[in-house]
């Protein structure tokens, strides 16, 4: 899905790497929301150093110390065997018979957040992020193969929305669903729903 707006990051921001020395240089990030803010201003550079997860800051180019949106990756897999039967038909489907196998692999959105500052005024940051990453691990460029983009995206109405605009698909179909699969209590909270985004799908 492409979004389109008056406010095209590829004219109107610079990515790069998310290092200590560019937060210090930049203004204070945050998306209004304590747990991401938290993580983009210490844990993001330890995963960093720990090589667990690559944070990239997308820079407003006619003020760079003002950082537009933050996303962090790291290398995933779909384990196809670990899942039930129902979501393996569901992650399956478009991959030709002869191809399945047991794992998949993938990029993780470890995290995504928008600065507040950003946030509707119909700049469509976050969409236009989603985007970027989508061609970016579909280019020839990319070392490696890919076929998924997966994420744990909070249990809420606005972020599950805002995934399934950019064509992200629950892996589980209900909450009972995914409960049982990860072997909750019934009357446990599920934080977050596995999503995932097929590559190869228009």
């Amino acid at each position: 899905m492409t979004i389109e707006n008056v406010f095209p990051l590829e004219s109107n921001a610079a990515m790069q790497p998310y290092t200590a020395a560019l937060a210090e240089y930049c203004e204070p990030f945050t998306c209004q929301d304590d747990d991401l803010d938290s993580f983009f201003l210490k844990d993001a550079f330890l995963f960093d150093e720990e090589l667990l997860g690559r944070t990239y800051a997308w820079l407003y180019t006619e003020d760079p110390s003002k950082i537009l949106g933050l996303v962090t990756l790291s290398n995933d897999s779909v384990k196809a065997r670990f899942i039930a039967s129902s979501a393996k038909n569901r992650i399956q489907r478009g991959i030709n018979n002869a191809k399945r196998g047991l794992n998949y692999p993938a990029v993780l959105i470890g995290r995504l957040g928008v600065s507040s500052e950003f946030q509707g005024k119909g700049f469509n940051i976050g969409s236009q992020i989603l985007d970027f990453l989508k061609g970016w691990f579909r280019s020839i460029d990319n070392k490696t193969g890919c076929r998924f983009i997966v994420v744990d995206a909070y249990n809420n109405d606005r972020t599950l929305n805002f995934y399934k605009k950019n064509g992200f698909k629950l892996l589980y179909k209900t909450e009972d669903e995914e409960r049982e699969f990860l072997e909750l209590d019934p009357d446990e909270p599920l934080k977050t729903r596995f999503m995932f985004f097929d590559l190869k799908q228009k």
